[in-house]
């Protein structure tokens, strides 16, 4: 299965600015999260920025970065301009790993590619795991997303979905059985439907809901939906995350060493 993987790194982090060079483990965390797709076995990686000292800090690792439009509006927007700067064929996957996830499992990028591999009818990819606490279940920062019994993407929310009537009603537990489940922010296109995404309209669900998935929904596109047990690895949004990412890569880093003997 060959993928290539393009990681969005936007320099001016309202929580975080500099976000993409913070340090972890001695190297700014856009490696890192570039280190990790080249282990899920992309054929490529990009780093798509929109600051020189990304793109600098890259490519003295040795790495390729393309600098990008500083009006992009999500990340989706920075893969079609680099779909186009390097003129990828319409039916190459290209996997869009966010860049401040950098203990993020490369087995779920490669699963993003696999799921569009399997479903030619789909546009697009991502990927979701089962929730089980409650207060995921309510947390308006955890996306939500509702699927088909074949597979596909119905609808995304920060909203509690589906609605568990009954037993909320009743006071009861959250029923581990109904269903509910995390959408993992990690998304597999053709390069010929990103530059179909270029001339879609934002859709109103889109702007009230702030999610960039909607609006492939919206226009009558088909999302497939790989579920797994895997839940993702925290992501870095604020200055507690980055130290608490920071502390888990020690940690994980320990462990390798101790395998590795």
């Amino acid at each position: 299965m060959h993928f290539r993987v393009v990681i969005p790194a936007r320099y001016a982090s309202s929580r975080l600015p500099g976000k993409p060079l913070a340090d972890i483990g001695g190297r700014p965390m856009v490696l890192r999260v570039l280190e990790r797709a080249l282990q899920a076995g992309a054929e490529s990686v990009v780093i798509a920025t929109d600051d020189v000292r990304v793109q600098q800090a890259v490519e003295a690792a040795g790495h390729q970065a393309l600098m990008t439009s500083p009006d992009h509006q999500s990340g989706t927007e920075r893969l079609v301009e680099v779909a186009e700067t390097l003129g990828w064929p319409d039916d190459t996957l290209v996997v869009n790993v966010q860049g401040d996830e950098p203990l993020i499992d490369p087995m779920l990028i490669r699963e993003a590619a696999r799921q569009l591999v399997l479903h030619d009818d789909a546009v697009m990819a991502t990927l979701a795991h089962p929730i089980h606490d409650h207060a995921d279940f309510i947390n308006p920062n955890v996306v939500k997303v509702v699927a088909d019994e074949a597979g596909y993407a119905l609808y995304f929310s920060r909203a509690p979905i589906p609605w568990p009537r009954d037993a909320f009603a009743a006071k009861q537990a959250m029923p581990h059985e109904f269903g509910a489940l995390r959408h993992i922010g990690l998304y597999a296109y053709r390069a010929g439907f990103l530059r179909t995404y270029a001339s879609l309209v934002s859709s109103p669900l889109e702007r009230f809901e702030m999610l960039e998935q909607l609006r492939v929904l919206w226009h009558g596109h088909r999302i497939s939906l790989g579920i797994t047990p895997m839940a993702p690895a925290p992501g870095v949004d604020t200055p507690e995350d980055l130290e608490r990412v920071r502390a888990l890569f020690g940690v994980e880093s320990r462990e390798r060493r101790v395998g590795a003997a």
